[in-house]
């Protein structure tokens, strides 16, 4: 059903789009009408081949990575030409306003669009960044002062996203000499195989304090024990609406993602009250892979919330949208005396785009004392 909507959506935006160029006169006057219309059939053909040959259980082949890269990537770009251009219209009441600048305008809105779709694209193929924040918990013990949690999440892994760019982000993980790191869900892809060499290079994640994980909603697009499987080749601890004491005073919770719960169930109030009932005294460290029931979370004594699931809206002006089903979209916010960190992800889902909201790594340092109200966060 989601591939049918996303299907049918890029179709309207084809539409729109190609109707719209062939209505300019300097497109037109440099390039034959019918070779637009026929582009545009090709481009519309890759991207349904890269979606149909995909989910057909090819996604090892190479043909198939090549068409979903194609596919993928002109669906980003599609967006962005579509949304300069139906601004254009809008300010213009589709030529009324401004008959005679109406057609350059849109010209002008066409070329601004791919040179946005240019940048997305660069951008979404550079590294991550590090994300550096101090976090201050009353309750942390002593001992557990300046513990430093690297936080990753929506990696994709296993399509796109394989064995040699997770090596490289590994890399950057070690480099950060972490003391426990996290997995927020969405950590493969959740369609296809993934292979041994994408698990072997996984397996290099270690930390003192271990490795441990949640479920995001890509996990449940496998069958369940399918999925389970394939994290239990990862030989990472998943928390599943449970709790660990990681030593005396600081305790590691995690929930599974509130969006397949709440579809599943139709509520998920409970499941934060559940995954943290008959804890020890201590700072509670919460991950969950949706920025969802923060209030409750606080209200049971969290003292530090880890969530992804938005990409920060990967791709602007997307994130509008998203911040109107998850209001909390990035970056740290405090709920109630409860510090919540919302990652952007590491990784991307569909295309290899991100315009104005680059991927992340987050370096997160615990301390015990709070010396200041002041919270930095610096790029490395």
């Amino acid at each position: 059903m989601f591939g049918t909507i996303i299907i049918s959506i890029v179709t309207l935006m084809h539409v729109y789009v190609f109707w719209r160029a062939v209505s300019v006169p300097f497109i037109i006057s440099h390039i034959p009408k019918k070779i637009i219309i026929g582009a545009g059939l090709i481009l519309w053909i890759l991207f349904y081949l890269g979606r149909v040959y995909r989910y057909g259980h090819h996604g090892e082949e190479p043909l198939a990575k090549i068409l979903e890269f194609i596919g993928m990537n002109w669906m980003g770009g599609l967006f962005l030409i579509f949304i300069c251009l139906l601004a254009m219209d809008l300010i213009t009441g589709f030529g009324l306003f401004l008959p005679r600048l109406a057609s350059k305008l849109r010209a002008f809105a066409i070329f601004i669009g791919i040179g946005l779709s240019v940048i997305a694209l660069i951008q979404g193929l550079r590294p991550p960044v590090v994300e550096n924040y101090d976090v201050y918990l009353s309750e942390l013990p002593n001992e557990m002062d300046n513990t430093v949690i690297i936080a990753i999440s929506d990696l994709h892994l296993g399509f796109l996203l394989g064995p040699r760019w997770l090596q490289a982000r590994i890399a950057q993980v070690k480099k950060q000499k972490p003391d426990l790191v996290v997995l927020l869900g969405d950590i493969f892809e959740g369609h296809g195989e993934c292979g041994d060499e994408l698990l072997n290079v996984m397996n290099r994640l270690s930390a003192p304090l271990g490795v441990w994980a949640v479920y995001g909603n890509h996990e449940f697009h496998r069958r369940q024990n399918q999925s389970e499987a394939l994290i239990n080749k990862a030989k990472f601890k998943v928390l599943r609406n449970c709790w660990t004491e990681l030593g005396s005073g600081l305790i590691l919770a995690g929930v599974d993602d509130l969006t397949t719960i709440q579809r599943r169930t139709g509520q998920v109030s409970h499941y934060i009250s559940k995954t943290l009932a008959g804890r020890p005294p201590g700072a509670t460290i919460l991950l969950s892979h949706t920025p969802w029931e923060t209030e409750k979370a606080a209200k049971a004594g969290v003292g530090l919330m880890l969530c992804g699931h938005t990409h920060g809206g990967q791709i602007w002006p997307f994130d509008y949208l998203i911040k109107l089903r998850y209001p909390l979209l990035e970056g740290r916010y405090e709920v109630n005396g409860m510090t919540v960190i919302v990652t952007r992800g590491t990784g991307t889902w569909g295309p290899r785009m991100r315009l104005w909201s680059p991927g992340e790594i987050l370096r997160v340092t615990l301390h015990r004392e709070k010396n200041s109200r002041m919270f930095e966060w610096r790029h490395y």
